[in-house]
């Protein structure tokens, strides 16, 4: 196959097919760059709004890298993978001291920024630079898989390799903006993951899985890990119309973001068990009669699923656990903090209980 016949059809079908998204209309970097933070791991529909906010917040780097990192996280609250978000914030500032506020206009060194690896690197330099250098993401995989047939694995080592090479292999030098994003495009909107539109595809005639029937076999990919189920029982105290509340501050999930005291279990505990635990952190005034427990919540992460029980305690006859993290936060206060969704859920099922 000629690269080029792959590279124009493709192309072809992009500016017949593609979205209105506002990112596609700058090769401004700064917008470039945080439509593909937010766009990792989120789906357009959810991350459009996220982009408006932002762009509208921090209508440049210099407005984001200004701001605080709490600031920056409860705009991002709902998103997950708060770690683009403490990175995103990182590399504003690395821009302004190291770039005087301009993003620098190369692959190589858009990589040695906080949170740019090579897939972001490579969607900044080619859309907002016409670098020549190609994009890898989830799409491009499901494309080349199965239009070439590669039967490497898409997060194996060698795979990797693989893909790389052909991807740059068929990459348009000429206008690798738009190859980039028409590539991407025609795997988010044309070769899905499940169903693909083979009837109507331009590629149909060339494509070694539609020829195979072999779409729901490609691209390959090594199992999964299981995921780690954790326990967690969070004990909400209220005084007054306030909640005690803490920062988390280790390397765990969450980092920077509120929530409860709480105990972890590698196994779910009955009442009598979880009101020992709580003794032991807000006193022996509390009883069963003190506690009220919330039913499951569930949330799953890569590679953890999080079972949840909220142990709701109130009035004066607690005792303040020595934790110097946990703090009083009014219930307007709390409204502004940057919490897991998890946490959110469970406030707003509880309104009630907290008026």
């Amino acid at each position: 196959m000629d690269n080029r016949y792959f590279s124009d059809k493709v192309v072809e079908w992009y500016f017949r097919h593609k979205r209105d998204l506002p990112w596609r209309d700058t090769t401004d970097p700064y917008k470039v760059w945080l439509s593909e933070i937010i766009l990792q791991q989120t789906r357009v529909i959810q991350g459009l709004p996220y982009y408006h906010r932002f762009v509208e917040k921090f209508p440049t780097v210099r407005h984001l890298a200004s701001a605080t990192e709490e600031e920056v996280l409860r705009l991002w609250q709902g998103l997950g993978y708060y770690t683009r978000a403490r990175n995103l914030h990182k590399c504003a500032k690395v821009v302004i001291a190291d770039y005087n506020g301009v993003f620098p206009d190369s692959y190589e060194k858009l990589l040695t920024l906080p949170g740019i690896g090579q897939y972001t690197a490579a969607a900044i330099a080619s859309f907002s630079f016409r670098e020549a250098v190609a994009v890898v993401d989830g799409n491009v995989f499901r494309v080349l898989s199965r239009v070439f047939g590669i039967m490497d694995e898409i997060n194996g080592p060698k795979g990797r390799r693989v893909f790389d090479l052909l991807a740059e292999k068929v990459l348009n030098k000429s206008r690798p903006d738009y190859h980039n994003q028409a590539l991407m495009e025609f795997g988010a909107l044309q070769c899905v993951p499940k169903n693909p539109l083979c009837s109507s595809c331009d590629l149909k005639p060339i494509c070694y899985a539609a020829q195979n029937n072999m779409q729901s076999a490609l691209p390959k990919k090594a199992k999964a890990k299981t995921s780690r189920r954790r326990y967690l029982y969070y004990i909400v105290a209220q005084r007054g119309k306030s909640l005690l509340m803490r920062k988390r501050s280790n390397k765990d999930i969450w980092h920077g973001l509120y929530d409860f005291h709480s105990v972890e279990n590698e196994n779910p505990l009955d009442k009598e068990i979880v009101l020992k635990k709580v003794q032991e952190s807000f006193g022996k005034n509390i009883t069963v009669a003190n506690l009220s427990i919330s039913h499951d919540y569930k949330h799953i992460l890569t590679h953890q699923v999080i079972l949840a029980k909220f142990v709701l305690i109130k009035g004066e006859k607690f005792e303040r656990p020595k934790d110097r993290n946990l703090k009083f936060y009014t219930f307007e206060k709390i409204n502004d903090l940057p919490k897991p969704v998890l946490i959110t859920r469970f406030l707003c099922d509880h309104k009630n209980f907290y008026s």
